[in-house]
């Protein structure tokens, strides 16, 4: 199992979308990362080395693996409009 860690912008992007209605599918797909890090719903971003990304909706979460210290480290978190600018 892998332990899940947060980019501090992070949580600043979680507490602006308490109020979307798929907030709580946003946190439990977090969760199942730790159990499985590359879900079939997962794609590997072009053009960044080591970044994926799940769809819930038209949210998106971005992370990144890290093997060696079994780590899966959420870069960001949401609209599918601003999430990739702030890549």
């Amino acid at each position: 199992m892998y332990r899940l860690r947060y980019v501090k912008s992070v949580e600043k992007d979680l507490r602006k979308l308490h109020k979307v209605q798929s907030f709580s599918n946003i946190i439990e797909k977090i969760q199942q990362l730790a159990e499985n890090p590359t879900p079939p719903s997962s794609i590997k971003l072009k053009g960044v080395a080591n970044l994926y990304r799940v769809r819930i909706g038209q949210y998106r979460i971005v992370y990144t693996i890290k093997e060696a210290e079994l780590v899966v480290l959420v870069v960001g978190v949401g609209h599918r409009k601003d999430i990739y600018d702030k890549l």
